[in-house]
């Protein structure tokens, strides 16, 4: 119990998807729970000013100013940033970075983190990706199975509300589903006839982080039914998809246990080299940079994977002169993310008696189809597509301006099908971040170093996508395809991953399989930094389910007096 102000049972670094759920799962146990956050406070609703706003009552009618792109040439690459949303992104001048080689590091510093802006693309991992690095020679075997954290998936979807149909697929396991969104005509034609022409490949409604159809326990959160405005990166008013403001950390306040800190800058873990446990937080405040040690007897790292790392790499001590629990030199190294960097389209004829209503915020899943337990191609891992169908907007015609281009705009055009790719990348000893040896930042914490790059593996895969998806399109009925290779650096994927990665040796891995460091047990990672390898799903819901996992065994080993 508290004895203080500054004394917890368990501290959580970081209020994004991953903190927010420790939060609630800690807070749930009657774990008396700090969460430290750098940014801002954000309260639900409250502080979502744009939320309601129509392109009209913006300054730019949604566009982003030159200035403002000019001012923040990495983070306005964002997928997402605009006008009505660049309050949740970071400003590149305030928080910079060391790229030994390029990498877009894209943050959202405030309370909920980036939880605000994701995604919310929501697959589970197949039984095959926890065991295909090790099994194919591209990295270590993960400590557990699709079996270990099956349940803990169940758990998280039923509390935060995934769309989505069972489809039976083995790429792809079915979950605990809302009703999804259900495809356009065209959609449903693509899904027809890629499935009939090979046999193993499906085109399936997305799931997604979205309550189609609340149930009681979101009712219970004070959520909504999704309005389908695909608005969701401004904050949505309605709770329609899950984030930590508006679901985990309400949640968790309920209980009376949480205190959130923000604008905590964490400058490291302490260390108790008596006890041979972690004993606080040494934190400093953003504005005032006022120092403050927070003690707990737990602490769930969970800044983001490439802060964590940092942390972590700035935790020294006599035992730990490298970083905290980095017996064997690896904190920070196998950095890894996704490979975005194919593209696909086409259009289609027909279909020009349909249309589509409301603005659909989740996307089609065409399920990974290669490497799929088996080592096939000249490439190891395997790839998610995302795709979906739109009609363009105003009707073909060569007019530019007057009454013929006007009354053009108000007839759809032509039916158009996207796809992009997610694939998996291999997890390198030489993909790594580290401190800088002297430049720091205004807190006076070490600037991170960048060092990742893609690899011959992701180059052969992403020929591949193109060859497939080219064909898919032409399976589809399309005309006028195009494939593009965008050649961005890694980063944009939002989808970092690595660095204090889990496995079942101390010599080669820096978390056990309850995501507690090796050499420092009542340190918990289960963030983006704790994976073994990347999969080819998108990772956040895989982040909740280990984090609520890792936090009812913390509790559990607490009780025990093992913790």
């Amino acid at each position: 119990m508290r004895s203080d102000a500054t004394t917890f049972d368990a501290i959580v670094i970081g209020s994004g998807i991953s903190g927010g759920w420790a939060a609630k799962e800690l807070c749930e146990r009657g774990v008396k729970t700090l969460v430290l956050e750098r940014g801002r406070n954000v309260a639900h609703i409250k502080d979502y000013p744009t939320a309601n706003l129509t392109p009209w009552q913006l300054p730019h009618r949604g566009a982003v100013p030159r200035t403002l792109m000019e001012e923040n040439p990495i983070t306005s690459k964002a997928a997402g940033y605009g006008e009505d949303t660049a309050h949740f992104f970071i400003k590149d001048a305030d928080h910079p970075y060391v790229q030994e080689r390029p990498f877009d590091w894209i943050r959202g510093y405030q309370v909920g983190g980036k939880s605000l802006i994701w995604g919310r693309a929501c697959q589970r991992w197949s039984k095959y990706e926890f065991t295909a690095p090790e099994r194919h020679g591209y990295g270590i075997n993960w400590p557990i199975g699709y079996d270990d954290i099956a349940p803990w998936y169940s758990h998280v979807e039923r509390f935060i509300g995934v769309c989505g149909n069972a489809d039976g697929l083995e790429a792809m396991p079915d979950g605990e589903f809302l009703p999804p969104f259900e495809f356009n005509c065209v959609e449903r034609h693509l899904s027809e006839r890629i499935r009939a022409h090979y046999g193993n490949r499906f085109v399936v409604q997305g799931r997604w982080a979205h309550l189609t159809v609340p149930k009681e326990i979101h009712l219970r959160q004070g959520r909504g039914t999704c309005q389908a405005r695909n608005l969701c990166m401004r904050g949505c008013p309605f709770g329609g998809y899950f984030s930590s403001n508006a679901s985990t950390l309400p949640w968790a306040m309920k209980t009376g246990n949480l205190t959130i800190r923000p604008d905590a800058v964490v400058h490291s873990i302490l260390y108790d080299e008596r006890t041979g446990r972690a004993s606080g937080v040494l934190v400093i405040d953003a504005k005032t940079h006022a120092m403050t040690e927070y003690r707990a007897r737990i602490i769930f790292v969970n800044a983001s994977a490439l802060n964590t790392n940092l942390i972590l790499l700035n935790s020294i001590s006599r035992r730990f002169p490298h970083g905290l629990g980095n017996d064997n030199g690896l904190l920070g190294h196998y950095i890894a993310h996704h490979n975005y960097r194919a593209s696909a389209n086409g259009w289609i004829d027909g279909f020009e008696d349909r249309y589509y209503y409301g603005r659909n915020p989740s996307e089609c899943i065409l399920a990974n189809f290669r490497n799929l337990g088996k080592q096939e191609m000249d490439f190891v891992g395997g790839y998610t597509t995302f795709t979906g169908a739109y009609r363009a907007r105003g009707a073909p015609t060569s007019e530019r301006v007057g009454g013929a281009y006007k009354d053009a705009q108000s007839r759809p055009g032509p039916w158009g099908i996207y796809m992009y790719m997610q694939g998996e990348t291999i997890p390198k000893a030489s993909n790594h971040v580290r401190l800088h040896e002297t430049k720091t930042d205004q807190w006076g914490i070490p600037l991170l170093v960048t060092s990742v790059s893609y690899d011959e593996n992701d180059e052969k895969m992403i020929r591949d996508w193109r060859t497939e998806a080219q064909a898919m399109l032409e399976v589809a009925g399309c005309h006028d395809i195009q494939t593009y290779d965008n050649h961005q650096p890694p980063g944009l994927d939002i989808h970092e991953m690595g660095g204090v990665r889990m496995g079942r040796d101390p010599k080669t891995s820096l978390l056990n399989e309850w995501n507690q460091l090796h050499a420092c047990p009542n340190v918990f990672v289960t963030d983006g930094a704790c994976m073994t390898s990347t999969g080819n799903q998108s990772p956040s819901l895989l982040y909740m389910a280990l984090t609520a996992r890792a936090a009812n065994h913390a509790v559990d080993e607490m009780a025990r007096q093992n913790l």
